[in-house]
């Protein structure tokens, strides 16, 4: 009888490891697997956030300085400030902070990503690659880096009195937002820099 407990007690810790190393089916992560996705991305996020500075100012503006330009706006000339996402032509992401003022220029500040980041088509990678190259040669003539500047396609997405700035990952757009926010909900003026 006394080998009866020990057992049970055996029987219990072996099906509460296999539990716990058995795969979840459907592709799903175990508790642990998302733990450990969780804190890689908590540590990419922080490393992300590495060039972002967002300080009070007594200017009662929201200035932003990015490394595509400059932005201003009084903080009583914002009527409202909102951020969406879309999909664009069925194969980009777009994530999107808008601002709109009593005046007429609208700001829209946006992080792009490829809905799908596997493409085996070979004249899209031929064409990517080519892109590439003169986007190199351009950027050692001008000194500029073109990939971190707004994508515009003219006149699809060129409109009159919208003023745009490209981010280069969704955490700087969303500290981006949290700065706007903050300024615009507490009336204090904020100086926000991504370098």
């Amino acid at each position: 009888m006394k080998i009866t407990p020990f057992l049970l007690a055996f029987a219990l810790s072996a099906l509460s490891v296999t539990a716990q190393t058995t795969p979840v089916p459907g592709g799903q992560r175990t508790p642990a697997e998302q733990q450990e996705a969780d804190r890689e991305q908590a540590a990419a996020d922080k490393q992300a956030l590495e060039g972002v500075n967002d300080d009070e100012n007594r200017k009662r503006r929201w200035e932003c300085s990015l490394p595509g330009g400059e932005y201003s706006v009084n903080l009583g000339a914002i009527t409202s400030v909102s951020k969406h996402s879309y999909v664009l032509d069925g194969t980009l992401l777009v994530t999107e902070v808008t601002v709109d003022t009593t005046g007429t220029a609208l700001a829209r500040f946006y992080y792009i990503e490829p809905i799908t980041k596997d493409t085996t088509f070979n004249a899209l990678a031929r064409l990517q690659k080519r892109a590439e190259q003169l986007r190199n040669r351009g950027q050692e003539r001008s000194g500029t880096k073109a990939d971190e500047m707004a994508q515009k396609s003219y006149p699809t997405t060129t409109h009159a009195r919208t003023i745009e700035f490209r981010i280069m990952n969704e955490v700087e757009l969303n500290a981006l937002y949290g700065s706007l926010y903050r300024a615009w909900n507490s009336g204090k003026g904020r100086t926000f820099r991504i370098q």
